[in-house]
């Protein structure tokens, strides 16, 4: 099978690095996904969606003239996806005011919710460790005496 840009392949993830993952496609030529590629929502860590030994579904991206070949998991999913008939999501009527025009599924907001507040969270933790660091270097006025 020749891989061209746009065709759907199965692969076999080879190696994960912290930028994305190598897949090793049929006839023994290896693609990058990168990590911007995973999924749908952000992924901060690649080991917690993929894992070396796993069989994916992958878009070809691009084929570069040094032979890079960049993939995708995200774009695989989308098509098959947008194959399938979409989902109703109630009558959208846009000459309906306010902020829930069609139907809006509060299940997002809680999606929204959780997300913030986790991302809160791990800002205060992220400043609180940085504040720890710096007044511990810090010489002069307002450092530990003892």
């Amino acid at each position: 099978m020749s891989i061209e840009v746009g065709s759907k392949l199965q692969g076999k993830v080879t190696g994960i690095t912290h930028f994305g993952a190598f897949v090793e496609l049929p006839g023994g030529t290896t693609g990058l996904v990168h990590i911007s590629e995973v999924a749908d929502n952000y992924v901060k860590d690649i080991n917690e969606f993929l894992k070396v030994g796993d069989q994916v579904e992958v878009k070809v991206m691009s084929i570069e003239k040094d032979g890079k070949i960049g993939l995708s998991i995200k774009k695989a999913k989308e098509n098959a996806a947008s194959a399938r008939p979409a989902p109703s999501r109630g009558g959208f009527n846009k000459n309906r005011k306010g902020p829930n025009r069609g139907g809006n599924n509060h299940s997002t907001a809680l999606s929204f919710e959780d997300k913030m507040n986790k991302f809160l969270k791990d800002s205060e933790d992220r400043l609180t460790t940085l504040k720890r660091s710096t007044e511990s270097k810090r010489g002069g006025r307002g450092g530990r005496r003892g």
